[in-house]
């Protein structure tokens, strides 16, 4: 996805782009596999998948769960090269935490904080003050501050400030603010602040859940983007294996395939390609569950997120579950598919996501992957050689986009800005005609 979202902005830039997938679909790693039968083979199931599962071409089963912030950075990046055109979205009903045990809805709204059995009358009001805070909290005006300095004061001292139990700080800053560890506590509260005003500003668009999900599944992004590059020029080419990066004094000037070599300047491209030039930063276990019911206490939701604090589970990082159903054009008619992940943490990955999958029972057949995360050691300064990151477990899109600005300011020399990129459209390729 990195890779397509970075090669549309280039070419709307002005570039010449000539993007290579050794893959026969678009996507690498955030592809959805469809037909139900691939999805068999990718994880080397013996047989086909029983009748009862409906029609292989009915699925499309994201290999990495996201969903995307209804106010976040992907959407803007949506927004600004109109790529929503190519897609159609749905919002997820409910957002869930688990304490002791059960899962509890997330309240998002005033009315729900109320009436939620999360915390008791006092915390309540104590939880509502805070929210009040953190809505009018403008980083730029101190008079909003309350005596909270957002580079120095540690988002621990803030809990204090308004008096909220471990219950609450736990599900502030793992549901709302989304962070995956306990970090975070003795870091400015700046960030943090943000994080959560990011998901009631993406909650307040449209009001079940601050999170959006395409129809056919997460494979159509890195598609739109394809397509965006496509209009402005770009080349793509699948099925194309990579023989060699060929590199003259230290800097990348093409790239070998089948015997030929496509000359380039500059080369963008994910860890499997370049594993002399990336470090291993930790691993992430990835469990696909297929479901023939709803999860239990969700309301019957066709699509929800739980979050797991690590707290709850005695671990350091989060577990997360995502879950979508033929409601999104990826399931079969009354099937549901739930993928559950988590940060490995012990040389037993499987017992570490159990929690998780004990919600979800009874599950008609799993897929269980375990990756490596890659971070690249080569920042492209002096070889042009520009690596993505691999997909992390957190469920949404805000580290990716990080990373996608962060590979455009190494190519660019400057930061990556949305009214910019609209501008350069505008004098590369004209002013839009007026409707």
């Amino acid at each position: 996805l990195q890779e397509c979202i970075l090669s549309g902005i280039m070419s709307v830039n002005g570039k010449k782009v000539l993007h290579m997938d050794r893959n026969s679909y678009y996507g690498g790693e955030s592809a959805s596999i469809t037909p139900l039968e691939d999805l068999y083979k990718r994880f080397n199931l013996p047989g086909t998948p029983p009748e009862s599962m409906g029609r292989g071409r009915d699925w499309n089963v994201d290999l990495i769960p996201k969903f995307l912030m209804a106010n976040g950075q992907l959407v803007k990046m949506l927004l600004y090269t109109e790529v929503t055109r190519y897609l159609d979205f749905k919002v997820i009903e409910g957002s869930f935490v688990y304490k002791g045990g059960k899962i509890y809805k997330v309240p998002s709204t005033e009315a729900e904080a109320l009436a939620s059995s999360l915390m008791g009358l006092f915390e309540k009001r104590r939880f509502r003050k805070f929210l009040v805070y953190v809505a009018n909290f403008d980083e730029n005006d101190s008079r909003t501050f309350e005596g909270v300095d957002p580079k120095k004061t540690t988002m621990r001292d803030v809990y204090k400030k308004f008096d909220l139990g471990q219950d609450v700080i736990d599900f502030t800053g793992h549901a709302l603010a989304l962070y995956r560890t306990d970090d975070y506590l003795d870091q400015p509260c700046q960030e943090t602040i943000n994080r959560i005003k990011l998901y009631s500003e993406s909650l307040a668009r449209y009001g079940k859940s601050p999170y959006l999900y395409p129809l056919y599944g997460l494979g159509e992004l890195p598609q739109g983007f394809a397509r965006l590059s496509a209009i402005y020029g770009g080349t793509y080419m699948l099925n194309k294996p990579i023989e060699e990066i060929v590199i003259e004094n230290g800097k990348v000037v093409g790239v070998k395939s089948e015997g030929e070599v496509a000359r380039c300047k500059q080369l963008i491209c994910d860890p499997s390609y370049v594993s002399d030039r990336v470090t291993k930063v930790g691993q992430v276990i990835r469990v696909i569950c297929i479901l023939s019911h709803p999860i239990k206490n969700t309301n019957d939701a066709n699509s929800c997120q739980i979050i797991i604090p690590q707290n709850q589970v005695n671990r350091k990082s989060d577990i997360y579950v995502c879950m979508i159903s033929s409601a999104h054009n990826v399931a079969a008619q009354g099937k549901y598919i739930a993928i559950a992940s988590t940060t490995v943490e012990t040389a037993d990955p499987e017992k570490e996501i159990k929690p998780a999958l004990e919600l979800l029972e009874p599950i008609e057949q799993k897929f269980v992957s375990i990756s490596d995360l890659f971070a690249p050691t080569d920042l492209g300064t002096e070889s042009q050689i520009f690596i993505s990151r691999t997909y992390d477990a957190t469920t949404h899109f805000e580290t990716t986009c990080d990373d996608i600005k962060d590979i455009y300011k190494r190519m660019m020399g400057s930061e990556f800005d949305f009214e910019e990129m609209k501008r350069k459209k505008n004098d590369i390729y004209g002013e839009e005609e007026q409707q």
